[in-house]
């Protein structure tokens, strides 16, 4: 790391320390023993009527809970309720109005990436990124063409995206990007009005591609202390089409997944809990396209791909003891692709061959919170520990040449973690949050690399973000973070051989990359109003603006002449990428908006160039209705990209505009109680466009419908 960047951790790194070792002081000088850490509630009709707007909604990802609009980084929490209104298909379908936030490839659902603030892509290491968590669980793959992430957004409840290197120093260095969480769903969450057992069933269509699910829950209270939810969903599709009516090839696919979650309570007043869940997602389809990130011709293969993650987790909030609020999770995931019967390919290559790919990871986390409260402010100090081994595997089956596949090359690689991040709040008008995170991390290559040997190296994840409320309506908020990106298994020990192609004197492993760093600047506000225009009603508008300096980029080795050995990987530029963000929420009783809107810019520093990695300016806004006491929801739905020189295939990409309504029935009394039908027709116009960041053509006009029935006794 340079000299610049490494002063630059060390100054937050001392601030961070310094304001968390004062508040601390100050804290302990008077402490109020039965104080609860709890979440700042939303104010006014709204919110005591049930209804929260976009900026309301809980965040538990950015340390203490507190609503979006109080939170000093830019965060954005998709709830239950907006995810049934989407009807989504993939994850990416239910980020549609993340401002800042692109799923590339969700149409194909094992191509499916993220990009946050112009860092990710299809490209496979950009996944690492970012950081993907379920139900605190690191989910993690990488593969040639592949997507980075495989589930069902029926598994889950709510999906938070923390954008900005600010959520390093909670879950792990290198979080450039930010951070997606994702909550899968509990018992409790089915069992309502003093029931013991709930059955929910779930059918929903798709018209293009055919696309049909079957889902069904059985939630049950077995008595005060337990309570488990059984959840089983079947999906499939065929090649969809584009606005011009021409079919994706190798777009179909058939899934299955399910969730097993046990929840049991006990202590006093059932405040402590133990979770144990299982969840399962297998994908499969033959005749696939090799290629799921873009429409580059390489040809088909046989796919099926199995996602499965294991969560034990304890929590005691010990409400009577203000020195302890601990979390302990241990964890298990493990990412699997088999692929066999490739045809239509040009080129005999080991890439071809029938061969298994897989990632384990198994995590633990402990945490803990304390609590310290005066007649002037509050403070919660937490500090913590996360430690994880992730095994990376790739064989050849048969073929060109069995065993070790060498451009994705085996490993091992192990990560210790150790972070404190305090939130001081005075007067309920200053926040203050500084962190602090330190890592280490080992990595050892699988069998066949040539001339690779162990390496390890640490990173330092130092932040401090700020927050001012002048009033209930108006507060300011900021923050300096900066973190730094170990280079991944894929790109320290991939490998190549000799040939006639970029590199004929082959590609050797790539052991002296350095870091990749990142200096994060941030500065934003929000505006907040109640009973505006009539009684009930709630406005926010949250702005931000940020600036992300980026040294040592590692890229492939950009030498395509020399008949000597080049190293795969190598560290080649400087970069920045700069913009604002806005979100913002009207909701009153029979009438509801939303807005997201994001424009970004990055430039290698080098070169001046402009990053092919950076999304359009886009906004995305929903205007809609409620006629309450039929349980009756419309609206309409509108996307427009600005056009854009840059992005996935290097060509200018023209702008779009995509229109879509929906509507929902939902009666909440009378006979129907439990009923759900949902209807939405996407791309209205049937117009044919293509996000910049997609290899692939989007979705025409789509037809969606959805049915749901719970009973409950």
């Amino acid at each position: 790391m340079g000299l610049i960047a490494r002063n630059t951790a060390a100054l937050l790194g001392g601030a961070a320390l310094m304001v968390m070792i004062g508040s601390a002081v100050a804290g302990a000088q008077q402490v109020t023993p039965n104080a609860q850490p709890g979440a700042q509630q939303p104010v006014g009709e709204a919110a005591k009527k049930g209804r929260v707007t976009l900026l309301q909604r809980l965040v538990i990802g950015a340390g203490v809970d507190k609503i979006a609009i109080d939170t000093p980084q830019a965060v954005t929490v998709v709830d239950q309720e907006q995810m049934d209104q989407d009807q989504p298909t993939t994850i990416g379908d239910t980020l549609r109005d993340v401002p800042g936030v692109t799923a590339i490839g969700s149409d194909r659902i094992f191509g499916e990436a993220f990009n946050i603030r112009g860092i990710g892509g299809a490209a496979a290491a950009d996944e690492s990124k970012i950081i993907i968590n379920v139900d605190g669980t690191p989910k993690f793959y990488e593969q040639y063409r592949m997507g980075s992430f495989f589930s069902d957004p029926e598994l889950y409840k709510q999906v938070e995206v923390l954008r900005g290197p600010a959520s390093s120093t909670l879950y792990g260095s290198g979080a450039l990007g930010g951070v997606i969480n994702l909550t899968t769903k509990d018992a409790a969450d089915f069992l309502v009005n003093g029931q013991n057992n709930s059955v929910r069933v779930k059918s929903a269509y798709d018209s293009n591609g055919t696309g049909i699910l079957g889902s069904t829950i059985y939630a049950t209270r077995l008595n005060e202390n337990f309570e488990f939810l059984g959840m089983g969903n079947y999906r499939q599709g065929d090649d969809y089409k584009d606005g011009d009516g021409d079919t994706i090839q190798g777009s179909n696919f058939e899934s299955w997944s399910g969730l097993a979650k046990g929840t049991y309570r006990f202590g006093d007043g059932n405040e402590q809990t133990i979770r144990l869940s299982y969840q399962r997602w297998q994908g499969s389809g033959d005749d696939q396209a090799y290629s799921q990130t873009d429409n580059f011709d390489f040809g088909t293969v046989d796919r099926k791909v199995t996602d499965q993650t294991a969560v034990f987790s304890y929590e005691n909030p010990a409400s009577d003891n203000p020195w302890l609020n601990l979390k302990f999770e241990l964890s298990y995931s493990d990412t699997a692709n088999e692929q066999t019967n490739a045809s239509g390919i040009g080129m005999p290559d080991q890439l071809f061959d029938d061969s298994d790919y897989s990632y384990q990871t198994l995590q633990a986390r402990l945490e803990n919170t304390f609590e310290y409260k005066a007649d002037d402010f509050e403070n919660y100090l937490t500090i913590g520990t996360q430690i994880s081994r992730q095994d990376r595997d790739a064989e050849s089956l048969g073929g060109i040449k069995p065993g070790p596949i060498l451009f994705h090359p085996e490993g091992t690689e192990n990560k210790y973690g150790f972070y404190a991040q305090d939130e001081f709040v005075w007067r309920e008008k200053l926040t203050l949050i500084p962190g602090i995170r330190y890592d280490y991390r080992d990595t050892s290559p699988g069998e066949g690399i040539a001339s690779a040997e162990d390496t390890s190296d640490d990173a330092i994840s130092p932040k401090l973000a700020a927050l001012y409320k002048f009033n209930d309506s108006f507060s300011v908020f900021g923050s300096v973070a900066h973190t730094e990106r170990f280079p991944t298994i894929d790109e320290f020990y991939s490998t190549s051989g000799p040939g006639r192609g970029t590199y004929p004197g082959g590609r050797t492993a790539s052991l002296d990359l350095e870091k990749e760093t990142s200096n994060n600047y941030e500065a934003g506000f929000s505006v907040a109003g109640y009973d505006l225009m009539r009684a009930g009603d709630t406005l926010q508008l949250k702005t931000t603006g940020f600036y992300n300096q980026i040294r040592n980029l590692i890229s492939t080795n950009p030498n395509n002449r020399s008949r000597l050995p080049v190293t795969y990987y190598v560290n080649i530029a400087e970069a920045k990428i700069y913009g604002v963000e806005v979100e913002g929420s009207y909701d009153a009783e029979v009438f509801f908006t939303r807005l997201a809107y994001s424009n970004i810019k990055g430039e290698d520093e080098q070169t001046g160039a402009p990053l092919t990695t950076i999304p359009a300016q886009q906004l995305t806004m929903t205007v809609g209705g409620r006629m309450v006491d039929y349980g009756v929801e419309y609206g309409w739905r509108g996307q427009f990209a600005a056009h854009t020189d840059t992005g996935f295939t290097g060509q200018p990409t023209p702008g779009y505009g995509v229109h879509d309504i929906f509507t929902s029935w939902k009666p909440a009394d009378g006979k129907y109680a439990g009923f759900e039908a949902r209807f939405a027709v996407e791309n209205i116009f049937d117009r044919q466009y293509r996000e910049n960041l997609s290899g692939t053509d989007a979705k025409g006009r789509t037809f969606k419908l959805t049915l749901a029935k719970q009973f409950g006794w």
